[in-house]
């Protein structure tokens, strides 16, 4: 069975996050997205850990419900899915190896609200503060957070998060590392998998070496419920539990133990995609949307691509200050020569453009606009407008929910509820026929579904799609 995953969230106990970032709000939004397991994010920060521990209960091994969604049976009490939670937290660490400093963001997955509450103690006891922010800072390397983690429980494990973003990914330009060897030592093996972030998509990802046989995941990072399911990742299940999605990014069997206490190192068999418990595919921001998707420098207006860079250098012309590198230009840099021009495409039936790997070692992806920005740009409105969010909503509701409209809504339904406008920036999105100004140095891009001088039908000929 399918389960669309959103497991990097913010809780409203970190730093710049909404208030409505609670489980109440994530529970009934995830239903009206589409989204089945979420990210029962920040388990770290004491007062949020304590209010999982009350609010949810263990519906599948190491995946919880919010208690108010069932009755004294314990049996959901609307006729739609549950929303399902997964623990995890995002650590900050900020140490020097060789002569940098660095500053590296990193996933953390547990099985158990009781492992959760032992690997706290454990950040506590290495000079850890948990109370100032959900996302801690803490001074343990990338290596020795991994270590802690699995000298917990080997069923945990961690992902590098939005791996490219200049300041705080694994491969970022201003302190990361060339590699995930370079970060992690002896430890690298049990590295699973990496997250994309908003600013690349698994195409850029399939040119490094390194990571042609790990899994490439994609999560919002939201800081606001809105966001959520902006990225994605689709599992194939067999059954909704904490084990099998980690069987799913590790892509084997195999569960190796770690090499600590003196122990044998055992890295882990890597498989194919296929089978069993398996990431099905993922759905992706436009990465030119992502905010360092090219390089620049937003305080002077100073965005170039890569080819720019190499033409005129990292130097802003203004200021004479570094540019602040893109993750494109980034990619480059690591890239392997003969990994590119790997990419494929097709054209679903409901008119979805899906990227596929041609050397079948990744599974494929779409790229997708967040369905309000479709509905506001349709409108004339802003996303923050009533009129738009409440036609949003919906359509939402009309039409089972947010992903379903993007890849499989007939356009005929879409026009019925929300008017052919919006039917068309829908066909419009799944096919790829769009233009985004690319973000940089902390800046959307800026996604303009119908360009200048193109007029906003009221009618779509594209419904011949859908027949």
């Amino acid at each position: 069975m399918h389960y669309v995953t959103d497991l990097h969230l913010h809780s409203k106990y970190s730093r710049a996050v909404s208030p409505q970032m609670n489980l109440e709000t994530m529970s009934r939004l995830a239903l009206q997205k589409g989204l089945d397991i979420l990210s029962a994010a920040d388990f770290t920060h004491p007062v949020w850990f304590k209010e999982l521990s009350e609010k949810l209960e263990e519906r599948h091994e190491g995946l919880y419900v919010f208690k108010s969604e069932t009755n004294s049976n314990g049996r959901n009490t609307n006729a739609q899915k549950e929303t399902l939670f997964m623990l995890s937290t995002e650590i900050s660490s900020i140490y020097k190896q060789g002569d940098k400093v660095r500053r590296i963001h990193n996933l953390i997955f547990v099985p158990s609200l009781a492992i959760a509450e032992k690997f706290n103690k454990s950040v506590i006891s290495r000079g850890g503060n948990l109370n100032a922010d959900g996302r801690p800072i803490v001074g343990l390397s990338s290596h020795d957070l991994l270590e802690l983690l699995l000298s917990i429980d080997e069923r945990a494990f961690l992902i590098p998060a939005h791996i490219w973003t200049p300041h705080f990914g694994i491969y970022g330009s201003a302190s990361g590392f060339d590699s995930l060897e370079e970060a992690f030592k002896d430890l690298a093996p049990y590295v699973f998998g990496i997250e994309t972030g908003l600013s690349s998509d698994p195409d850029m990802n399939w040119q490094v070496q390194e990571l042609m046989n790990r899994s490439i995941l994609s999560f919002s990072d939201a800081h606001s419920a809105p966001k959520m399911g902006r990225e994605a990742t689709v599992m194939e299940l067999k059954e909704a539990s904490y084990m099998n999605v980690r069987e799913a990014i590790m892509r084997t069997k195999t569960h190796p133990n770690p090499p600590l206490s003196g122990r044998e190192f055992s890295p882990p068999e890597k498989g194919e995609f296929e089978g069993g418990n398996h990431i099905a595919y993922t759905l992706e921001f436009y990465p030119e949307e992502g905010k360092y998707h090219f390089s620049g420098h937003r305080d002077h207006k100073v965005v170039y691509g890569p080819e720019e860079i190499q033409e005129k250098g990292n130097i802003c012309p203004v200021c004479n200050r570094r540019l602040t590198e893109g993750v494109l230009y980034r990619v480059q840099q690591l890239a392997d020569p003969k990994l590119l021009h790997r990419t494929g495409s097709e054209i679903d039936e409901h008119g979805v453009k899906w990227y596929t790997d041609t050397l079948k070692k990744q599974p494929p992806f779409v790229k997708l606009v967040p369905l309000l920005e479709v509905v506001a740009e349709a409108l004339g409105s802003s996303v923050h407008s009533q009129k738009s969010n409440t036609l949003f909503a919906t359509l939402c509701s009309e039409l089972q929910s947010e992903l379903h409209v993007l890849l499989q809504a007939p356009l005929t339904n879409i026009e019925k509820v929300a008017g052919g406008r919006v039917a068309q920036g829908v066909s419009k999105v799944r096919a790829g026929n769009i233009a985004i100004d690319p973000g940089y140095d902390g800046v959307y891009g800026k996604v303009a579904i119908w360009q200048e001088g193109e007029e906003k039908a009221e009618e779509i000929p594209q419904l011949k799609l859908d027949i």
